[in-house]
């Protein structure tokens, strides 16, 4: 028999075929798992900051040393965060052909590669720690403390890159139940463990960064245990190989621009952050950028999960040729995309000062911190439609194969954001420049986004709503 095997029913196991189905309810019910796991893996950060703030001896300082940790951190976190979007998308197209051997050699591969991206990482990362926070113009009493963070975080990655893998594949063989279950009980250890480390045992930062650890390797070792019986329950009569290398190419050309992508972003914030410090001298313009970041980064990474589910859900109708799902699954997740937007944006236009409130105890936020949380709050907010729109175009473009166009259109987005936090705040804008440098780069890269989304020429000629299928949706 060769490796193309075609799946007779609609689901195996837990896996669920995406190409069946009435498109907005399949999505949705997809979606709201992945929009769940990224409000719970915000929820971790958020705890660091809202324990630290409240209960360490530093107060705002301890807050500032996990934002100027968490800038570094990212840029290695990229490379989990491309192992993750790459591979799910490779085993959705061979989930949606129906090739189990070709999907099989995928999970093994990659768990192979990335292992070892993984090993180097830690080690640069371990080498060039101080480094990059030297580089970063951290400064003052903290720096130990943000070392410390970085590096606690660093020793996670092993289980910070399994986790992620996991939850793609899982997501791409349409199950993006489980991963959030796990997720919320490692959110729940996390919450005990920061109120234990921090506030009965006084460690700090470390002892947040100490809570994150234990609680990611307890929601690694769960996802990786279902994973093993998912993959196990495709059984195939050809022998798999453990590591295939045209797959491993296949691998580094999907990956390769989600973690230049994730990675350039990093590097950006590493840029506008170093900007931030020298703003002043108080740290009070990392203290505010901080907070407010954090807080606009959960709206954000709630989309880019549903936009996670929507390049999975892209990838399988493509290889099973169902060309008018993908248009209209464009439009529902855009559509979902666009309500939680409008939401994040009047609570956070609306509560800007208590949300700022919760996560820094008021006797260590000094009145120039809150104004300037709350400038970045409200002039960012009111773009947070458009930022989504242009998140859920790059993963319509990324799922369809379109890498070239993903690339160009979040690269452009960040260099225009970093240009403009210089400019803007070179001629005398001061922190106002840095909310609006976002405002632009969005704007812009929302157009970009959806030019290369219309362009796809698999989707050229493919209406939004054909009548045969517009009807055979409505009576499923």
């Amino acid at each position: 028999m060769n490796g193309m095997q075609k799946f007779k029913v609609r689901k195996v196991g837990k896996t669920v075929s995406l190409t069946k189905g009435n498109v907005w309810k399949t999505l949705l019910l997809y979606s709201l798992p992945l929009f769940g796991s990224a409000m719970v893996q915000q929820f971790y950060s958020l705890i660091d900051l809202l324990v630290v703030g409240n209960f360490a001896a530093e107060g705002a300082l301890a807050v500032d040393a996990i934002g100027n940790a968490t800038v570094a951190i990212n840029i290695l976190l990229s490379f989990a965060l491309g192992a993750n979007g790459g591979c799910a998308v490779i085993v959705a197209k061979y989930f949606g052909s129906g090739d189990k051997t070709k999907l099989r050699e995928t999970v093994s591969t990659a768990v192979i590669s990335f292992s070892v991206l993984c090993v180097i990482l830690m080690g640069a990362g371990f080498g060039l720690g101080k480094l990059s926070l030297q580089a970063l113009d951290v400064h003052g009493v903290y720096f130990n403390d943000c070392l410390a963070y970085l590096y606690i975080y660093i020793g996670s990655l092993p289980f910070v890159f399994l986790y992620n893998l996991g939850c793609g594949v899982c997501s791409a063989l349409g199950d993006s139940k489980t991963p959030f279950i796990f997720l919320v009980i490692s959110s729940f250890l996390n919450i005990g463990l920061d109120l234990l480390f921090v506030c009965v045992f006084h460690m700090d930062v470390a002892g947040a960064a100490w809570a994150t650890l234990i609680s990611q390797a307890v929601c690694c070792v769960l996802t990786v245990f279902v994973l093993i019986r998912k993959i196990n329950a495709f059984k195939t009569e050809d022998k798999t190989r453990k590591f295939n290398k045209s797959l491993f190419k296949e691998l580094v050309i999907t990956s390769v621009p989600i973690i230049l992508q994730q990675s350039f972003v990093s590097v950006g914030n590493f840029a506008v952050n170093r900007c931030i410090n020298n703003l002043d001298d108080t740290g009070d313009a990392v203290t505010g950028f901080t907070t407010a970041f954090k807080l606009v980064c959960m709206a954000n990474m709630g989309v880019g999960a549903m936009t996670n589910g929507l390049a999975n859900f892209a990838s399988q109708n493509k290889a099973a040729g169902e060309f008018g799902r993908i248009k209209l699954g464009f439009l529902a997740v855009v559509c979902y995309a666009l309500t939680t937007s409008v939401i994040f944006l009047v609570a956070f236009v609306s509560f800007s000062e208590p949300l700022t409130k919760i996560f820094i105890q008021k006797d260590k936020l000094t009145p120039q911190a809150m104004e300037y949380s709350v400038q970045f709050l409200t002039i960012v907010s009111c773009f947070l439609p458009a930022v989504c729109v242009k998140i859920v175009g790059d993963g319509a473009v990324r799922g369809c194969g379109g890498n070239l166009g993903f690339m160009i259109s979040t690269f452009a987005d960040l260099i225009l954001r970093v240009a403009f936090v210089y400019i803007l705040t070179g001629i005398g804008w001061g922190f106002a420049g840095v909310c609006w440098a976002w405002a632009i780069g969005w704007s812009l890269g929302m157009f970009l986004s959806l030019g290369f989304f219309f362009g796809l020429k698999c989707l050229r000629g493919v209406k939004f709503f054909p009548p045969k299928q517009k009807n055979a949706e409505l009576n499923d």
